[in-house]
């Protein structure tokens, strides 16, 4: 079991962001927030580097049924999707990254229902992913 899914894009940083927003959206994932790192780091500490963006994403009908298992489940949602510039490729080499939610199984221990759920998301965003590698490049 790995810990992230991720593909790797040759594209605009934008293009990226709205590509991969897209493919969430189809499965079933809203952004509840948008953490821009970059902007952040440069604002509070003067430093500088590549974009970087943290999606948070939701599903609300798995997000639900994982709360129902497991209360305490919240404090690993929503399924976090990063988009960033790669640093270490010139031109524009964009990586978008997501946790595999089955980590979401190994913390709160096995159950039943949970598992259920970690499947679930965990095909939802294998196929955002995906997706996002497979639409045409800007």
């Amino acid at each position: 079991m790995t810990t992230g899914l991720s593909v790797k894009l040759n594209t605009s940083f934008e293009d990226a962001v709205e590509r991969t927003t897209k493919a969430l959206a189809d499965q079933g994932f809203g952004v509840l927030t948008t953490i821009d790192v970059k902007a952040t780091l440069k604002q509070k500490l003067d430093e500088d580097m590549e974009n970087y963006l943290i999606l948070g994403a939701c599903n609300p009908v798995l997000a639900h049924r994982a709360l129902g298992v497991d209360r305490q489940i919240g404090q690993l949602l929503p399924c976090n999707v990063v988009v960033r510039t790669d640093p270490d490729s010139s031109g524009d080499v964009v990586l978008v990254e997501a946790m595999d939610p089955q980590l979401m199984v190994r913390v709160a221990g096995e159950s039943e229902g949970l598992q259920e759920v970690a499947d679930q998301a965990a095909a939802k965003l294998q196929a955002a992913i995906s997706a996002v590698g497979q639409t045409g490049s800007g």
